[in-house]
């Protein structure tokens, strides 16, 4: 099992923006430094907490500073942007990065970002279906395009001069495109089949319980085989809201305590999700009334804490309910102590991942 990163970061309300951006720099940084395989950035428009506005404008930032470490957008959330103009970023972000992007994608999840961007009632699935299509056509075919869609008409053929390069979208640096991850939050994912079936890879979301995590591995299962793709459970990422501590005590306080940063982000969430009509996310029985759901109760399923080897027991009974997933993304949230907050990545790298590891090699 391998380490990855991933961040919506749902930052206290009133923090210095400048201040949550330095931050959330800064565990990329460490993420690579502690040996990570990879990184991924949420973005949201019209949400003052999570309050990354373009994923793959923050990763640019870091272009030059991580050097060997893959990064991800987590995701671009395609039907609120032109796919010519997601095209041509990615492209170039792609470049920047000499090669280490993965290209994550989704239909959006935030209802205010779909009502700025005037796709509130639109059918945003079918809208993302279009916009992915759109943009793979923009990178393996040559220009005017030409490309007729219910939402975009786009096309260069009035305008296109190639003599001088004109009327032209420039191409990913890797071929024929980066690899394609989605993020799946939804129990039964007819998402994660569709991708798997396309070769690309799933993101099971650290804010789905366990039981319907485990729920993915058979969808990417049956997409794999319907694609004639090998199963390898290997290119399954699973996020996890995790927090090590040198003591149990320690990481208690931090993880679960009044003012954590982690109870912080779950009750943001809880209440989003909720308001939005997404309460069956924290359902053990899709039946129950949103009314009936306690936050202390799904706060505890979701996030795990303690000392390394506390957390390397629970994050292999974990993989055992949910199934072999291949990644472990340690999910990223607010530094309340940026110390304690960098100490419990460093753990995590250097002695519950090595635990967890001898522990699945001596199983096999």
């Amino acid at each position: 099992m391998e380490l990855g990163f991933f961040t919506m970061p749902i930052h206290p309300l009133g923090r210095d923006w400048r201040q949550t951006l330095k931050e959330d720099q800064e565990a990329f940084l460490l993420a690579e430094a502690l040996g990570f395989r990879e990184a991924y950035v949420g973005e949201h428009v019209t949400d003052l907490a999570e309050n990354i506005t373009s994923s793959a404008m923050f990763l640019a930032s870091l272009a030059g500073r991580i050097k060997t470490m893959r990064l991800g957008t987590g995701t671009v959330n395609l039907p609120n942007i032109h796919p010519a103009h997601v095209a041509g970023q990615i492209a170039m972000l792609d470049h920047l990065l000499d090669g280490r992007l993965n290209f994550g994608v989704s239909p959006g999840g935030l209802l205010s970002d779909a009502e700025i961007f005037g796709n509130l009632d639109a059918d945003r699935n079918a809208m993302f279906v279009e916009a992915i299509e759109a943009i793979l056509t923009l990178w393996t075919k040559q220009a005017p395009y030409d490309i007729d869609g219910p939402t975009w008409k786009i096309s260069t053929r009035r305008t296109l001069s190639p003599e001088i390069g004109q009327g032209i979208v420039a191409k990913p640096l890797q071929k024929p495109h980066p690899p394609i991850v989605v993020t799946a939050v939804a129990p039964f994912s007819k998402g994660v089949a569709a991708a798997a079936a396309r070769g690309w890879d799933p993101i099971s979301a650290n804010f789905l319980l366990p039981k319907w995590v485990a729920t993915h591995k058979t969808s990417y299962e049956q997409g794999c085989r319907s694609g004639g793709r090998p199963v390898d459970f290997g290119h399954w990422r699973v996020a996890k809201s995790i927090f090590v501590a040198d003591t149990s005590e320690i990481a208690r306080e931090y993880a679960l305590g009044p003012n954590s940063p982690y109870r912080h982000y779950y009750k943001s969430l809880f209440t989003k999700l909720v308001n939005n009509g997404r309460g069956n996310l924290f359902k053990e029985d899709p039946a129950m009334p949103d009314e009936a759901l306690d936050f202390e109760q799904v706060f505890n399923k979701l996030a795990i804490c303690g000392a390394a080897d506390e957390v390397a027991e629970k994050i292999l009974a974990f993989r055992e309910q949910v199934g072999p997933f291949g990644v472990l993304l340690y999910a990223g949230h607010d530094w309340l102590d940026a110390d304690l907050a960098r100490r419990s990545m460093t753990l995590m790298a250097d002695e519950v991942a090595p635990r967890i590891n001898r522990a699945l090699a001596s199983a096999s």
